[in-house]
């Protein structure tokens, strides 16, 4: 174990205690937060009344002008034209008025004018023979503020008119008023409404001083019947006020230009944007922390609650945390280089690298977390062109790119071709970002979308590089086995597969079939297929030491077991797996790849040996005819050992068909599961059902039966014929 795996070691050893989890993550927590901090910090200008502007100033919030917003107000207030009520009762009170007089006219005659028929009751009625008299009694009739308003001339007419006569000004009277009070008048409009009634009733057909009686009554009623109504005025005054959308300045905006001078209403903008404000606030740190804080709170419950294993647990939480570390100083120097040259060179970061790294080294499901993180913290450190605090395109375009990444290497066969994905990666960036641009309607020389073509391709292929050279380094420091890994052991110019395949050239056949069926089967229930193929390679690497006493490096040679004891033949047997384990750690393999070696038999009996024995010496113990194991603990090593198992019992039939393979197959494994091989194991039985008929499958494949040829001799005779 070298130094860097001794010091993670050590690190390990420490994340076991609750403590130092916590203290991890707030160490986590404060470099993110001094990262950020800058970022987050209120910008500050140097104005001057009435001076130019030093800078071109953009609002980095949103804020309501309250100023302009009142004075647009105030216009839209005055602008709001008074209101004017119509009273129509005035025209109904004017024509009953008309009415009631012409009606007590009539009365009135009628009562000083009795026609023969009453002349005998003289002694009831006083006859009334002088106008004078008439007009008092009708007087008397109507009120005194009627009479003050109609000339005496007026009374006079209508006291000396027959019935008939008064009933025709009656009515021409009612109408020409109705008509006239019906539209509005203003008090401006009155004269000209007077005037109009006199038109109307100058085409009447009875006597002039009756006419003049009607139209001078008629005039008394034409009055101002429009208002000015202050309620109802207030109330469309209000409503058009309350129609103002509020006036903004918008995130964003410019509010001054370079060299532009600064007046009163751009420094008073320029206060409410807060640019001015000598106070400092702490509500954009008290944020900041906040957000860190929920998000590596997530991250502390899916490590401490939803991940079992406590060894595999504390190494995710120190790649995830150093991967973290990595990242956002590289995306800090990114940010302080872009600031500086004062360019969009954050489109260079190399965002997917994290994405690639936790994909191959850990999971699927921690690589999105990360890259999500990363997008969300990029917002924020990324925003030093942006208005505000956070630049949403760029969280975007690191979230974009490293989801791209996981969806790339979830290929297959991509694990292994890091860079060629780099490369499509940045294809797919500079795609990505274009739409950006064409989104954000923005307009650009040739040279600026050249210059943000190549920044994108350069993330791609960036993140690809880095990815490759941090992955030896992970792998050595935590002894992980990477896909990378698994395939540089699967290359057929590895010393110990060149030794296998020169020293022991049965068990190198035996050894690549069971790594097809191994691969097959595991790749069926959802494990590592690669893993179970690289392990099936080296699972009887052992067996170099003494190729010639495994059948299958015999050839047509005689079988030494047959001269030996059985116990030494079983020590023969079962050290292949000892040795195995031991040639592998001194090559410096993978402990899975040792483990496969050493646990591929678990502690299975050498039945052979075992009965061989047992009819020479009657009190042999089964214990002594097992393998040391230990039994299978992953469901790759489950599996290569089943495989190996059926691949050498197949092998062995005659005539092998279908029926006899299954038969076969069902028997090894329901045998492994009645020995308790599986014990130790998380493989379910729904999972061996699937690893029975992948196997079966493969081997009939393979066993297929052949057309059977003809002998030589009858051949030649065919082609001849």
């Amino acid at each position: 174990m070298n130094r860097i795996q001794k010091f993670f070691t050590q690190i390990k050893g420490l994340l076991v205690h609750r403590f130092f989890q916590v203290l991890l993550f707030i160490i986590l927590g404060l470099f993110a937060y001094g990262l950020m901090f800058s970022n987050v910090k209120p910008e500050r200008v140097q104005v001057e009344l009435f001076k130019p502007a030093e800078q071109t100033i953009r609002s980095t919030k949103t804020v309501e002008d309250t100023y302009k917003t009142e004075q647009e107000k105030e216009e839209i207030s005055k602008q709001v034209a008074d209101v004017y009520s119509l009273k129509k009762e005035y025209a109904k009170n004017k024509v009953d008025l008309i009415s009631s007089i012409f009606d007590s006219a009539i009365e009135v005659n009628k009562e000083t004018d009795p026609d023969e028929d009453h002349k005998e009751d003289e002694d009831k009625k006083e006859t009334v023979k002088t106008d004078a008299q008439k007009v008092s009694i009708l007087k008397e009739k109507l009120t005194d503020e009627v009479n003050k308003n109609i000339e005496e001339a007026v009374f006079l007419a209508l006291v000396q008119a027959d019935e008939d006569e008064l009933k025709i000004a009656k009515d021409s009277t009612i109408t020409a008023v109705n008509n006239v009070m019906s539209s509005r008048i203003a008090a401006s409009d009155v004269e000209n409404a007077k005037k109009k009634v006199v038109e109307e009733l100058g085409y009447m057909s009875i006597s002039g001083d009756m006419k003049k009686a009607s139209t001078s009554l008629a005039r008394t009623a034409i009055i101002q019947n429009v208002f000015f109504d202050k309620d109802k005025t207030e109330e469309q005054r209000r409503k058009a006020v309350e129609s103002v959308e509020p006036i903004r300045i918008l995130q964003g905006q410019i509010i001054v230009e370079e060299n532009q001078l600064v007046d009163r209403d751009v420094y008073r903008q320029l206060e409410l944007a807060g640019f001015l404000n000598t106070e400092s606030t702490i509500y954009p740190y008290i944020g900041l922390l906040l957000f860190i804080f929920l998000t590596f709170a997530a991250f502390y419950y899916y490590f401490y609650y939803s991940v079992s294993k406590k060894d595999n647990k504390y190494n995710q939480l120190l790649i995830f945390s150093l991967v973290f570390f990595l990242s956002m100083a590289t995306m800090k120097t990114v940010s302080i280089l872009a600031d500086l040259k004062n360019s969009n060179l954050e489109y260079i970061f190399p965002g997917a690298m994290a994405a690639m790294l936790i994909k191959i080294l850990l999971n699927d499901r921690l690589a999105v977390a990360m890259i999500i993180l990363l997008g969300s913290y990029g917002t924020i450190i990324f925003n030093g062109d942006t208005p505000g605090n956070l630049d949403f395109s760029m969280g975007l375009y690191i979230i974009f790119g490293g989801l791209t990444a996981i969806i790339l290497l979830s290929r297959p066969n991509f694990k292994s071709k890091v860079l060629v994905a780099g490369l499509l990666l940045s294809l797919i960036n500079m795609a990505f970002v274009f739409s950006l641009i064409f989104i954000m309607d923005s307009h650009y020389t040739r040279m600026e979308y050249l210059y943000y073509a190549s920044a994108a391709i350069g993330s791609g292929v960036g993140a690809a590089v880095l990815t490759m050279g941090l992955l030896p380094f992970f792998e050595a420091g935590f002894g992980i086995l990477s896909s990378i890994k698994l395939i540089e052991l699967a290359n057929p110019n590895h010393p110990l597969l060149r030794k296998i395949l020169i020293e022991a050239p049965g068990t190198y056949h035996h050894s690549v079939m069971v790594a097809n069926l191994a691969e097959s089967a595991c790749e069926a229930i959802g494990s590592n297929g690669l893993l179970a193929r690289v392990g099936s390679y080296y699972h009887d690497i052992g067996k170099t030491k003494r190729p010639h006493f495994f059948i299958e490096n015999q050839m047509s040679e005689e079988n030494p077991h047959d001269r030996l004891q059985p116990e030494t033949s079983r020590d023969i047997i079962i050290a292949h797996a000892v040795d195995g384990g031991e040639m592998l750690r001194s090559h410096k393999f993978p402990k899975e790849i040792v483990d496969i070696a050493e646990q591929h038999h678990g502690t299975t009996l050498l039945k052979f040996f075992y009965h061989k024995a047992k009819k020479q010496d009657e009190s042999t113990l089964e214990a002594a005819y097992r393998y040391p194991g230990p039994r299978a603990i992953m469901k790759e090593v489950a599996v290569i050992g089943i495989a190996d198992s059926v691949e050498a019992a197949v092998r062995s039939m005659k005539h092998p068909t279908p029926e006899k393979i299954e038969e076969l197959v069902s028997f090894i494994i329901q045998d492994r599961i009645s020995d308790g091989q599986f014990d130790e194991c998380d493989i379910t039985m729904r999972e061996l059902s699937i690893v029975k008929h992948s196997l079966c499958e493969s081997l009939n494949g393979i066993f297929h039966s052949r057309i059977e040829y003809p002998e030589p001799d009858k051949l030649g005779q065919k082609v001849k014929e």
